[in-house]
Parts: structure tokens; sequence; C-alpha cells
């Protein structure tokens, strides 16, 4: 299904800034899709003039569809709607004309015309299905006379209003909770949602005939006598969005000035209760909070682990027990490379790290085991891993590069060590990630077999790789000379 920049820019003449209107009505429409319990087409004209196309659509939350099948993309030639033609042509809002019948429901049809700078873009058909039709409760008539101010507005170019962009997934909906207010700001009706948020927050009386701005700045709790901003935003006089807290309440408000023909002659406040949203969202936060603590006490520890482990090294060198102090310094960088993942944890929201980073460290960390003599360096990107991943995989590549640097290069000897990263290569399966670390050393002595060979480094690669992370472990003679180390990991669906 094409997008509506893709129909805009293929069937009409429209500029960036005219679709960027366009994107700002759609993303405000659903408010008037649940007004007037109608869905809504906007149609666009075609380039030639001949034909319109539909290019966004809307159903209301309120009432029942028009339109079962989707619309979007749909062309239809100019003269076929006449009510289409006459809202385009004439920039005013049409609904003359009987219901039509669609599937044996009778629908109306209203046309407002979408202006913008004073030129008018295209013309929003407002379907409703009448099968449902009754005597309207005062809800109803509030929602009806709201949403023709609204068509107006948009008839008009004063809706939406730029640069008040709202998210269609956070901003309060009709249903939520509804206060109509008159030019003064006295409410003329409140839903029963709104009159339920406005108890919680302490109003022990009925909304109709107060003035909402003072009543909200007197329930919200604030550091001088009167907020004049929220009595502002309460009242209505510009649109504006905003949290007032209160009694162990947090109520959402947005408010939304009515000029139909361009004097205000009221607002509409759409409000919604987010205690509870708000009350996960610090429980959240809480508990982000803590994991990182831990992550960051974790590395503490693990560094002063590696302190007292290296003072014990110093110590034992000086009895000239060199092998043992040959043990405590691998130890230092295994405890070392576990407490770089837990450091890059502590400063993260999730349990992910951006594992190019650690790499780099534990290359530098390893390196200087022969300063100087052999340089490392990164070719690839291993990307965002979780925390299963990278903590036993900072692990392998310290092993790795320290058995590359100790076995690989004598004393004297210079060479590079190199850490190649693929993920989702071409040919291959893109949950998996593919590590090579090569040398140009000496390469393996004769007969050796990675699998059976003895040394603590590389049982802890093999165990780690094929234990935790579920991957393959290979190490064979390079092409151009010295050794190739091969890891094949997956990186979802671990075997543990």
């Amino acid at each position: 299904m094409p997008s509506m920049n893709d129909l805009v820019r293929q069937h009409t003449d429209l500029d960036e800034k005219d679709l960027e209107w366009l994107h700002l009505l759609v993303s405000e429409w659903q408010l008037l899709s649940d007004l007037s319990f109608a869905d809504l087409v906007l149609w666009l004209p075609t380039s030639d003039g001949t034909r319109y196309v539909s290019v966004a659509q809307m159903r209301p939350n309120t009432g029942p569809t028009s339109y079962q099948d989707d619309m979007v993309g749909h062309l239809v030639p100019r003269g076929r709607r006449p009510l289409l033609d006459a809202a385009l042509d004439e920039g005013r809002i049409v609904r003359e004309g009987d219901p039509e019948w669609r599937e044996e429901v009778p629908v109306r049809i209203e046309s407002i015309p979408v202006r913008h700078q004073e030129r008018v873009l295209g013309v929003i058909a407002r379907n409703t299905n009448l099968l449902t039709v009754r005597t309207p409760s005062r809800l109803e008539l509030t929602y009806l006379q709201s949403a023709s101010d609204l068509a107006q507005m948009i008839a008009g170019g004063a809706f939406p209003f730029p640069g008040q962009q709202v998210g269609m997934d956070r901003a309060p909906r009709v249903g939520d909770g509804f206060i109509r207010l008159d030019a003064e700001g006295v409410v003329q009706y409140a839903s029963p949602n709104a009159l339920s948020a406005y108890h919680r927050l302490g109003l022990a009386a009925d909304l109709v005939g107060l003035p909402l701005g003072p009543t909200t700045a007197e329930l919200a709790p604030t550091r001088g006598p009167v907020d004049e901003s929220l009595v502002k935003l309460a009242s209505g006089w510009a649109p504006r969005e905003a949290e007032i807290e209160g009694n162990d309440c947090v109520v959402q408000l947005r408010a939304i000035p009515l000029k139909p023909r361009g004097e205000r002659i009221g607002s509409l406040i759409l409000l919604r209760d987010v205690t509870e949203l708000r009350r996960r969202e610090r429980e959240l936060m809480t508990k982000d909070a803590t994991i990182r603590e831990i992550h960051h006490r974790v590395k503490n520890n693990l560094q002063t682990v590696a302190a007292l482990l290296r003072l014990q090294a110093r110590r034992i060198g000086g009895t000239g027990d060199g092998s043992a102090r040959a043990a405590l310094d691998e130890a230092v960088r295994r405890v070392g490379s576990i407490a770089i993942v837990h450091e890059t944890l502590s400063q993260n929201l999730d349990e992910r790290v951006e594992f190019d980073e650690i790499a780099d460290r534990v290359l530098a960390m390893v390196s200087e085991l022969s300063p100087g003599r052999v340089t490392g360096h990164r070719t690839g990107r291993f990307g965002i891993l979780d925390a299963e991943t990278a903590t036993p995989l900072s692990m392998v590549l310290t092993e790795i590069l320290q058995n590359a640097l100790e076995h690989g290069f004598g004393p004297a000897e210079h060479g590079t060590v190199e850490v190649c990263a693929t993920r989702g290569e071409a040919g291959r399966d893109p949950g998996r990630l593919l590590v090579t670390v090569q040398d140009d050393g000496r390469g393996l002595p004769p007969g050796f077999d990675p699998r059976t060979a003895g040394n603590l480094g590389l049982q802890i690669v093999r165990t780690l790789v094929e234990g935790e992370l579920g991957g393959r472990f290979d190490m064979l003679p390079a092409s151009t000379g010295g050794t190739k180390v091969v890891l094949d990991i997956p990186l979802t669906a671990h075997k543990r």
C-alpha cells in the first residue's frame, strides 16, 4: 500500500509545504472524525485536474464506519462526485444532496475544503452512517456542534494549528474526557469522563457553569497564589498542552480554541486521567535507575578484584615465580573485560550495549601486553548486543587476543592483529554474528588441534562459545601466514 507521500508526489503537483500541512491535518483529524461520528477520506485533485486521488482515511471511535474497505489509493474521475467538485471549486462546506446507500446502509456525505495559505489543496469527504440514527443526547449534540466548528476552521485554513502537531498515540481523545467552554472560559458541557477526572483532582461540585481556568488552578498545587499559565490553558485561550497534578491524581489537558469565523467563540478541552500511566512510568524509571546502579557497583567491585589480583601479582613477582604472576595478570585482564561490559550497561536504559566500543577497549587493554610491538585494529561492526551475549563475548575476545599476542609473536617480533565483525552478511542468516581474529605471527605449531588443546585460555573460549553462546569456534592457519580464529554466534535463541 503506497504512503500518503507516495500518492501526493505521484498524482498531484503539491509542494513540500503543502504536504507538511496535510500531514499536520492527518495527525489531528481523529478529533474531527470522533466528534462527527463519521468516516473521513482526504481527496486531492490530480495534476491534470481530471481526477481525485484518496490519500488518507480515518474511521471514528465513537460510531459505526461507513467504509468497510480501505479507500486509500482510489482514483475517481472529476464529475462523478459533485460534492467534491463544489467544495473544491467554491471553497465552502457542501452538505446538499440525499444520503447514499452502501450495502443497504444510508450514508450522509459532506465535503469540507482543506485550505492552506488561501489555497484549497483538496477536500475531506465526511461520511456518516445513518443506520443507527436516533434522537441525539446532549453529549452528541455538543460533539456535532464542535465538529461543525472545526470543519469551518479547516475550510478557512485555521485548523490544524501550525507548530502544534500532537502525537496520536499520546494525546487525549474525545472519549477520554471532553469539555466545551464558551468565549469567557466557562464550562458549557462536561462529559462524564471529564467530570470524573476533575472529581479525582478534588472537585466536589459539578463543572457546568464554573470558569475552568481558575477552578483548575485551585485544584493543582502551585508555588504562587495563582498559576497564570495554567489558568490561560484551562480557559482555552491558546492551543496548548499540560499536565496537572493534585490529590494524588495526574490529568493531561489539551486546549483547542474554536474560531470558525475568525473570532474565538469558545474552546474544546480534551483531558485524560493518566495517573496510573505516570505511576508505571515512575516505577520503570526507578527500576532502570536501580539496574544501572547495580551494574555500576558490579563494575566497581570487579575493578577492586582486579586491583587486588594486580597487587598480589606484584608481590609474587618479587619472589621470582614468573608463571604465577603471568596467571594472575591473565586473571586481571579477564576480570577487566567483564568490568568493561558492566560499565557500558550502567550508562544505558536497557540491557543492550554497543559492542564496538567494548571491542575497541578490549583491543587496547590486551595490546598493553606488547607496547609498540603488535598493533591491533577492528573492521566491520558488532552493533548492538544484549548483555547475555556481550559479557561472554568480551571474555572470548580477550582470550583470543591474549593468546595471539603471547603465542603468535616472540619477545622482539612486530606484527598486527585484526578483529573483523560481520552481521547479516549477504547470503548469511542476519540473526548471526561472524567474528574473525587474524594475526600475521608465526602461525600454529604442526599437528595443532584447537579442540584438544589444553591451555586454559582455549578451554575458556570453547566453553563460552559453544556452551554459553551456542555458537561455533575454529582456529586454523591463515592463508597469508599467521593464525585465523573464526567465531559463528547466533544472536537469538541461545543454546544454554
